[in-house]
């Protein structure tokens, strides 16, 4: 994980950098040659991808990259720093850490808050893991079992509505093994009647937990999902 943060602070560095030496003016950026077009469309390309990225590293999105741009010329150029390497990667190391214990204890309040009152719903059963749920369509087919794969469509998102995973919007239907998804997942799925459409609602501790998962599920984040299980796949 480190490395990874510390590759996009590099790329981002080096867009800012550029940023700062051309005056980040569309009109002040002469093109004079497919170098400079080919060096433009990569700082592009780049640049959209790592921002995007570096804003999901906790506490990436409040980087000063006007400090940051001036550190990446003086090391470029092998110019004097306030720091060696071994320990911006120490500082590094510290920041990121604290800031994803610091996301991880909001998510967790957040999320348990959030679920506190949810339950309190007339429609919602809650089970013992802490799994919420209520029937939208209440299916007549068998259950699926530990063994079994099914197909479904799903509908995630987190507690404040943001959508990280769809089925339904990419137009087609998953298949996994019931027991090869999170842990919330394949309880609900094995209580699911085939033909069902259910909403669930997951506790970090039965969803990705402390760790999270890619940029858009951060630590101890509470899920949602619509889930329709269409059929189970022998």
């Amino acid at each position: 994980m480190k490395n990874k943060i510390i590759y996009l602070l590099a790329i981002t560095l080096i867009v800012a950098a550029t940023a700062c030496q051309q005056g980040g003016s569309v009109k002040e950026i002469k093109l004079e040659s497919p170098l400079d077009s080919a060096s433009y469309a990569i700082g592009i390309l780049v640049g959209a991808n790592n921002k995007q990225q570096l804003a999901s590293a906790p506490g990436g999105a409040d980087m000063n990259l006007e400090i940051m741009a001036s550190a990446f010329r003086l090391a470029s150029l092998e110019e004097e720093t306030v720091m060696t390497q071994d320990e911006a990667n120490e500082i590094i190391r510290v920041f990121f850490e604290s800031a994803g214990e610091k996301a991880g204890q909001s998510n967790l309040e957040e999320g348990n808050a959030f679920l506190e009152t949810n339950k309190a719903r007339e429609e919602i059963t809650v089970t013992e893991s802490g799994l919420q749920y209520e029937i939208l369509t209440e299916g007549t087919g068998a259950k699926p079992t530990l063994e079994d794969q099914v197909r479904v469509h799903y509908h995630g998102t987190l507690i404040d509505g943001t959508v990280f995973d769809s089925s339904v919007d990419r137009g087609e239907p998953a298949v996994f093994g019931v027991g090869q998804v999170i842990p919330g997942w394949t309880e609900a799925l094995q209580l699911m009647p085939t033909g069902s459409k259910w909403k669930v609602y997951l506790p970090s501790a039965i969803a990705y937990g402390e760790r999270g998962a890619g940029g858009d599920i951060g630590p101890n984040a509470a899920l949602i999902f619509e889930v329709e299980l269409l059929e189970i796949v022998k």
